[in-house]
Parts: structure tokens; sequence; C-alpha cells
């Protein structure tokens, strides 16, 4: 679904990405670890059309998006969320639900003016979406709740909602993890699982909670430097010398033996 063709991504003399290639096939739910500073973030950016890259080509279903901006991307179903959650904080877990769909009638004041019930039966159409989604996510002790008094973990629930009021091709999760006590944490795999499973959602996270990916993903890239260095499921990536050598500055080939101890 996902094609990244060779991106570079230069801050002045910091190559943020450097010379990134990688696939992300349609129904998986792949993921994207790596040391602090090893560019996935900025790497999400570029896919996203946070950033233009400096070189390189993105591609979705064979389309090159290299460039594009968000709101464009986001018509073409491409949607992310982002490590701190940015929800409306002074609105209604619903109503940052009903936020998300785009060009509705509503949003024009010529419409409420002259055309009020195609605006109450869009709004009634929407809102029942919302519902469904804040069923889906076992969240209605909340729904009326704003959005800027739930917990982290809440809080990345309702942003996993907000891409269930459209129709997502593929979903790119921020570090989802973060801030999210390890209850919660099982809800929102559980939640991502569903949607991959009975939905067909594809996603692509960010993370580096290990047994949350090793729970969820397959298969797991691994970034350094702003390159991808390995690729493979959890277990393999995890007991790869390269990126045991990429995370903790030394691979098991270069550990010294451990002294064995005199006896007197």
């Amino acid at each position: 679904m996902i094609v990244v063709d060779d991106i570079h991504k230069y801050f002045g003399g910091i190559h943020a990405v450097d010379g990134a290639s990688l696939t992300i096939e349609g129904g998986s739910i792949t993921g994207l670890i790596g040391p602090n500073g090893a560019g996935k973030t900025t790497l999400f950016n570029v896919i996203a059309g946070v950033y233009k890259p400096t070189s390189g080509k993105v591609y979705l279903d064979g389309e090159d998006i290299t460039g594009l901006p968000p709101h464009e991307l986001f018509a073409k179903g491409m949607l992310r969320t982002f490590q701190i959650a940015h929800e409306f904080s002074t609105l209604t877990v619903r109503e940052n639900l009903m936020m998300v769909p785009g060009n509705q009638s509503g949003e024009s004041l010529i419409n409420a003016w002259l055309h009020p019930t195609k605006v109450r039966n869009e709004d009634a159409t929407i809102r029942e979406k919302a519902n469904e989604v804040i069923e889906f996510l076992q969240i209605s002790q909340v729904a009326d709740e704003f959005a800027g008094n739930l917990s982290g973990g809440q809080k990345k629930l309702l942003e996993l909602g907000r891409t269930m009021m459209v129709d997502a091709k593929i979903v790119f999760l921020d570090e989802v993890g973060a801030g999210v006590n390890r209850t919660l944490l099982n809800t929102v795999g559980d939640a991502i699982l569903r949607l991959n499973k009975e939905r067909g959602y594809t996603f692509c996270m960010i993370e580096h909670d290990m047994e949350f990916i090793s729970r969820l993903c397959d298969p797991v890239i691994v970034m350094a430097e702003g390159a991808v260095l390995a690729q493979g499921t959890a277990e393999e990536v995890k007991s790869n010398e390269q990126v045991i050598e990429a995370y903790l500055g030394t691979g098991l080939k270069n550990k010294p033996a451990p002294k064995k101890e005199k006896t007197i």
C-alpha cells in the first residue's frame, strides 16, 4: 500500500532521514522501531505530508503522493495520530468525533440559514456514526465528558476513534503507548487488532514498548541513523546483531567474555 523510495530529509547539515526505503503491505500492522534520533517521526512526517522530502518518493497504492499536504492525504484515506494527543479539549468526546468528517453542510452559514433540514439530517447521520465508534471502543462512560478531562490512554482511544469517522486506508500511529498505563494500553491494542481484522485497517506504528510491538506487529522495521537497518518478525529483530548494536552501542560479538573468578 505504501512504498517509500530512498527518502532523504535534511535540516541544514542534519540528515534526519538518510536514504530510507520501505514497503507497508495492505492489511498489515507494521511496527517501526529504533533508538532515539533514528529518524522515525521525521519519516512519518514526510510520508504524512507535514514535511516535503529533500529527495525521494512516496507512493500510496501506486500513486505518487510525495509532498502532498496533509489535508489532501486525509481525503485519500491516509491518517495519523500523534505522540501527544491533539484533542479539542473543550468539546465532548462525541463532539470531537463529529468534527472529523470533512465538507459538512453545517460548515456553511448559507446552508445553516437556507437548508436547515439538510444540516440536521447530516448531523444526525454523523452523530449515529460517532455513537457506533464510541461503542466499538468501549468508551461510552466518557462519551459526554470534555476531552480535556480524559486520561492519557483515553485520549489515545479518542484519536483512534477519530480515524474511524472516515474511510481510512492506512493509519500511522506515533507512539500510541506513550503515557498510557498497561491496562488501557491493552485496550488500545485490542481496538487496533479488531480494526485490522474486522475492518481491514492497515496500520504503521512507531513504538518503544517491545511487548506491545511483539503482540501487534508483523513485520517490524528497524531504523537507525536515518535509514532502515533491519526488517523481520519481532523475535527476529530482537535477536539481530546489528539491531542490538544500534540500541545498546555494542553487539553480542563485541561483548567481552566474563572474567573467571580466581579461587584461592
